[in-house]
Parts: C-alpha cells; structure tokens; sequence
C-alpha cells in the first residue's frame, strides 16, 4: 500500500521571531585608552586596600573610617575611566585630541586621588583641608586646586567634541550624549561645595582642623559645628542633618552607566518583545529614561540646596519626585503605544 507523505509544517512564526538575534552592541575600533586603563588598575588597587583598611586600621574622621573616602573615590574613578576609557574608542573624529584629553583626565585623576589616600594613611583630610603648617597638605592642595579644573575641563572638552557625532547606533549615542553631559553637570555643582561654610574639626590623632567648606547644606535651626558633615548613611556617608551636595554629584557622574547600561538591557529583550525591535523605538526609551535621570538629579540638587536630607523629604520634594515619575511614565507609555502600532503595521 502506498504511504502518504503528509506536508511539513509550517515553522511557528512566534517562535521564529524569538528566535531572531539581539541587536549588534557597539563595538570598538581599536585598542582601550592606555592611560585610562592604568588609571583604571590603580584605582581598583586602591578600593582593595581601602577595605583592607576600613577592616584593620580603627582611626577614624567624623565619625567613619579614614579609608571610606579613598574606597568611594577609586570606586568612582575606576567606573568612570573605564566607561571613558571604552568610549574613546569608539570611531569617532577627533581622535587625537580626544586621546589626549583622556591622558590629561587619567593624570590629574591620578594625582587627586592619590592624595586623598595619603591624606587617609596620615589620619587627616584631603578636601577642604586649610592647615597650612603641614607640608605634605599645602602642597596637596596645591594638587586639588590645578587637578579638579582639570578634571571638569578635560571632560568638557571631550563632551563638546563627540556630542555632534553619531558614534554608533542612536540607543548608545544617546545613552553617550545626554550620559557626558549629566558628568558635566555633576561636575560643575560640586564647585558650590566651596560655598558651605567653614568649621573646625578634630582628625584622627585629635588635632584641630580648619576645613574652610564642606558638602552638607544647613539651615538657620541646625546650622552648628555638630550637625555639619558628620558621618550619615552607612557607607556613603551622606548627610541624615541637612542637604548634601554629594548626592547630585554622584548622580551626575554615574549617569551615563546607567544609561549605557539600560542600551544593554534593551538590546537583550529586543528579540523577544517585538515593539523593542526598532532602533528608533529604543532610542526613545533611552531619551526619556535620561529625561526622568536628569528630573531626579535636578531635584536632589534642588533638595540639597534646601538644606534637606535626602532622608527627610517634604511635602513639595514628595510633590516633584511624583512629577517626575508620573511625566516619565507618560512619555515612556507614549512611545509603547506607537512602537506596538507599528509592530502591528508590520505584522
């Protein structure tokens, strides 16, 4: 008896778009920025033994260890040279000048951050630090006062050079774009620390200490010697008495990974939501995460510089924050709605 072949089936198309490939992420063009990258090892260095520190060594400034600033600021620093270090090599035009900028970033990043970690094995403080009968801290605040300007303007420049170049796909030049000019607003309202105040502390071995400002913004009821930069949250340290201008400038300067890292997040669902499929579409998404990024490091700036704990919010900070969640949320189902028309355009 003669069989009958019956037709295969068809493959199921739902699967079939499962199956299709993640969008290609950004690759680079040529080697990582060297000095980038040994400013990078160095920093990651110093974060090792700042915990070996903060485990062993008992001293204390303001109430926490010694080594927790150089563990915040080699954790900083290697996350952002990093980030940079990637960046510069990407294709782009300028690349000399870039390379040098980078170089520039990585010394002084270098030379800064080294001197908070010698200010940390002596017992004293690196910033603000007005003692001028010590050597080795008025030549260190010699180093801050060349080496902070040119941090910021060495990042500056960079920003202005790249932010007219489409450097790659448009979810990661935006994510690039909006994410260099969150660091130079970052970088640009830590100056206002200069504007907080002086007062006089003790260091670790008891000697009193001039600091001529400070990161915590006091209002007339709790302006006092006491309340001022003392240790707040565990870890980081943040003010629990007042505003603290450390909070946007930590914002600002990690803006950008978290935008970066959100290009990633997408890429990685786009073959399994349809509606995320379309560069376009991710483009949109990474502006409006980077719209609402920007409205809560406005707002904290805001909060800071009301002399409000990031802890203890008003009624108003309350008011702007549901603002802001409630305008990005709008935007971002916005975009939804067109992209899964358009999915469904497509078939």
């Amino acid at each position: 008896m003669a069989t009958i072949e019956m037709p295969s089936a068809a493959p199921d198309s739902s699967r079939a778009r499962h199956r299709r490939p993640a969008p290609d992420l950004p690759r680079i063009s040529g080697p990582l920025h060297r000095p980038l990258l040994s400013m990078v090892v160095a920093m990651t260095a110093l974060v090792a033994c700042s915990i070996g520190g903060i485990v062993f060594d008992d001293r204390t400034l303001l109430g926490e260890s010694v080594w927790v600033k150089p563990l915040k600021f080699g954790f900083a620093f290697a996350l952002y040279g990093l980030t940079l270090a990637w960046l510069l090599a990407l294709p782009h035009k300028g690349s000399r000048a870039t390379w040098w900028l980078g170089t520039t970033f990585a010394v002084t990043g270098f030379a800064d951050v080294g001197f908070i970690a010698v200010q940390a094995a002596r017992g004293t403080y690196s910033h603000f630090n007005n003692l001028e009968t010590d050597t080795v801290n008025a030549i260190g605040q010699k180093v801050f006062m060349s080496g902070v300007p040119g941090l910021f303007l060495a990042n500056l420049v960079i920003v202005l050079i790249l932010s007219w170049q489409k450097l790659v796909d448009r979810p990661t030049t935006r994510a690039i774009h909006a994410g260099l000019a969150l660091a130079v607003l970052g970088m640009a309202q830590a100056y206002l620390m200069g504007f907080t105040g002086t007062q006089r502390v003790l260091d670790a071995d008891g000697k009193s200490v001039e600091l001529v400002a400070g990161h915590t913004v006091l209002d007339e009821t709790t302006r006092t010697e006491a309340a001022r930069d003392v240790a707040g949250l565990p870890v980081i340290g943040w003010s629990t008495s007042g505003g603290d201008l450390r909070i946007p400038h930590f914002l600002g300067l990690h803006g950008i990974q978290v935008l970066l890292l959100a290009v990633i997040v997408l890429a990685w669902l786009a073959p399994r939501y349809a509606w995320l499929r379309a560069e376009r579409t991710r483009a949109a998404l990474i502006g409006v995460l980077a719209v609402g990024y920007t409205g809560v490091f406005a707002l904290t700036f805001f909060q800071a510089m009301r002399a409000q704990s990031l802890v203890h919010p008003d009624a108003i900070t309350l008011a702007c924050f549901g603002g802001i969640l409630a305008g990005t949320g709008l935007l971002g189902l916005t975009v939804y709605r067109r992209a899964t028309a358009g999915a469904r355009r497509l078939g």
